[in-house]
């Protein structure tokens, strides 16, 4: 078997988790099935993100790489335009790759290339709105943990990355081979591209009415009450009807849909914070019982509520009281 190239282009500044994450997922598949390099412009090296003094010594000059396999994009920070010399090397680079791979803020270096024009992608929830609004020929998805549109694809934040990393590995070498790098990294093997990402408070807008952002407080406030659309209208002292267009105007979302991400952000608080049961939190945050609340889980996180709190259960929480 001939190894698959993999490029990691470093652009200046990086976020040094969104390199080392994913090539250790490609590394962990063993060099007979990946050859990975490392290249910036000019072969410098390049900083890391703000806070983080590392420097990153790549192993070759961008300009003269050969189209990989694999074309990896890492993000760095994005309140500046990139390096026009950078995303016209990406472009060139990625019209000879079999795919190409944005990583977190990565989307927004494909994104300038325009090789994002006409897809879908993703990127860190944070961002999303701002990768919306600068690349509008992009259809941005900002619930998936990560995105595949033909040969491109874009991932969520870090550990996104090395899910999807993994995704790849197991599309290249089979199900057994991405066990192997699962176990040897001590990750999940597998979280799927449509688990949303665990993002706290991703409930839309804030809306401008302050009738309304008073409903909306109500809601976080009261997530077992009755939370139909007729309840909060009366409070908005709106028709139902008028109620759900304005609502969904200014918030950017249906009213049942904002009520299901508020009434899963207090699951997902309770699950983490307490150690209530699961009938007692389903009771408390609206769903009225424990499988309700598991099939909400399954639906919007891709993973049941008892596996949740294993994996996000804060020390505070776990620990016994003196």
């Amino acid at each position: 078997m001939n190894a698959r190239t993999v490029l990691a282009v470093l652009p200046d500044p990086v976020m040094a988790l969104n390199v080392t994450g994913p090539l250790e997922v490609f590394a962990a598949a063993g060099a007979q099935a990946y050859r990975i390099t490392t290249a910036s412009l000019d072969g410098r090296a390049v900083a890391t993100a703000p806070g983080v003094h590392l420097r990153l010594v790549p192993d070759a000059d961008l300009n003269a790489c050969e189209p990989p396999h694999t074309l990896l994009v890492p993000g760095g920070p994005v309140d500046s335009p990139p390096d026009p010399r950078l995303t016209a090397r990406l472009r060139e680079l990625a019209d000879g790759a079999e795919r190409v791979v944005g990583i977190c803020t990565g989307s927004f270096l494909l994104g300038a290339t325009g090789l994002l024009d006409g897809r879908q992608a993703t990127t860190h929830w944070a961002f999303c709105d701002l990768l919306a609004d600068r690349f509008p020929g992009t259809v941005v998805e900002p619930e998936p943990l990560y995105v595949r549109d033909g040969r491109v694809a874009t991932s969520a934040g870090v550990t996104a990355g090395i899910d999807l990393s993994i995704a790849l590995v197991e599309e290249d070498l089979g199900t057994e081979a991405a066990l192997v790098v699962a176990r040897a990294l001590v990750v999940p093997r597998h979280r799927s591209g449509d688990q949303e990402q665990f993002n706290a408070g991703e409930r839309g807008r804030r809306a401008e009415r302050h009738p309304l952002r008073q409903v909306q407080q109500w809601i976080a406030d009261n997530p077992s009450g009755d939370l139909s659309v007729d309840n909060l209208a009366r409070r908005a002292m709106l028709s139902p009807r008028q109620f759900a267009r304005v609502f969904r105007d200014e918030v950017g979302m249906t009213p049942g849909r904002y009520v299901d991400r508020v009434r899963l952000d207090a699951a997902r608080r309770r699950l983490e914070r307490s150690v209530d049961g699961l009938d007692e939190v389903a009771q408390a945050t609206g769903y009225g019982s424990a499988e309700a609340m598991r099939r909400a889980f399954l639906r919007q996180l891709s993973i049941p509520p008892g596996e949740y709190r294993q994996r996000f259960r804060s020390t505070a929480a776990q620990r016994p009281a003196l």
